[in-house]
């Protein structure tokens, strides 16, 4: 599938947007989806040899300063200079076509997908001092309000199984509402399955808040390494909530898939490590850097991973690898294996032989 490298209105949920041609910083494990414009497509530019060697010094040195591992982004400037003298850049024209070859090529040095180059049609402003990094744009709430913040359904299915879809982590305090009450809804169910098969990431302090319902206790979840800062922040879960706790008692289950992203992983992993879900279909997607949104110049721009996330009880993430699956399964099929395997767990307690024999039917059925 060819990049979209625009960076004009983008789909990324928390810190500034991309709207418009604004380019802003992301305080969130973001995806490279985040670079997708959602309209219509923008018009590409012609670049000379002055604007190649601008975007790519400037490049280099965003690496250098900024990315997680400073021999990775020497090698990173390794591989691009070796490119530039060889010429390989000398007939891009198109400032589309060389977004993407930058990004292609850093890919191929360290294979992280949070690595992003794109081109926008618009100037990107520079930043005014002092701005509010988390401000949300009109455009923003607006995108926001149109996905429902992620939320694409909640409901109970057939005997008494709570079902959410979580599409993305918006920010936290834009959606502590809708969990209070979409936990509200499934709070009386016998078992939970999540759905993030199509969750491209996001916030990870809506990570710790959705955690926070399925746990009695002050947990800790997944910790950040910041670059830049030399710090790292512990991530743990909330102890007051606007709705009612889920609790650890009942089982959950999460469906996970090749396109479960970043703050999906996020959740996903601290979910298996700490036991409290069982994880049901594909290997996720690999991306465990949160990153930043970088202006390069007045028409490019970059997200460059500053730091990393650290499970406190593997010592290590899922960059690369992704979350592996308690229960392997095509993410198609993920859906019926974690309905019945819920359904299987709760025969042997079942004593009305009608619903034991409903609920046998519904198992042969999904199997």
């Amino acid at each position: 599938m060819k990049k979209n490298t625009a960076l004009k209105t983008g789909g990324v949920v928390g810190g500034l947007l991309l709207v418009g041609a604004l380019l802003v910083h992301f305080d969130i494990i973001s995806s490279p989806k985040d670079l997708a414009r959602r309209g219509p497509p923008q018009r590409d530019m012609v670049i000379d040899q002055k604007m190649r060697s601008q975007v790519l010094d400037s490049v280099i040195a965003t690496l250098n300063g900024a990315y997680i591992f400073p021999d990775k982004a020497k090698a990173m400037e390794a591989e691009l200079r070796a490119r530039q003298k060889h010429g390989d850049y000398d007939k891009i024209t198109s400032a589309e076509e060389f977004a993407s070859t930058l990004t292609d090529d850093l890919h191929r040095v360290t294979h992280d997908r949070h690595i992003d180059v794109g081109y926008s049609e618009d100037v990107i402003p520079v930043a005014a001092p002092g701005a509010d990094p988390d401000a949300m744009t009109p455009e923003h709430v607006q995108e926001m309000i149109q996905h429902n913040y992620g939320f694409e359904a909640v409901q109970r299915l057939n005997f008494n199984i709570g079902y959410l879809d979580l599409r993305e982590f918006a920010p936290a305090d834009q959606v502590a509402g809708r969990f209070a009450a979409a936990m509200t809804l499934l709070g009386d169910t016998d078992a939970l399955i999540i759905d993030l098969r199509a969750n491209n990431g996001g916030d990870p302090k809506t990570v710790a808040l959705l955690a926070s319902y399925l746990f009695d206790t002050h947990t800790r979840l997944n910790d950040i390494y910041d670059r830049p800062t030399n710090h790292t922040e512990q991530g743990w879960t909330q102890d007051q909530l606007a709705g009612p706790k889920y609790g650890r008692k009942r089982k959950v289950f999460l469906l996970t898939s090749h396109d479960t992203f970043s703050a999906g992983e996020d959740f996903a992993y601290a979910m298996k490590n700490l036991k409290r879900a069982t994880l049901v279909g594909e290997s996720t997607g690999g991306g465990a850097h949160p990153g930043s949104a970088v202006r390069l110049n007045d028409h490019f721009g970059a997200i460059v991973p500053s730091g990393r996330s650290i499970s406190p009880i593997t010592h290590t993430d899922w960059e690369g690898v992704g979350v592996i699956p308690d229960v392997a399964t095509d993410a198609d099929d993920a859906m019926g294996r974690a309905e019945a395997m819920i359904l299987q767990g709760r025969l042997a307690d079942e004593q009305d032989p009608a619903k034991r024999e409903r609920m046998q039917k519904r198992i042969a059925e999904l199997d």
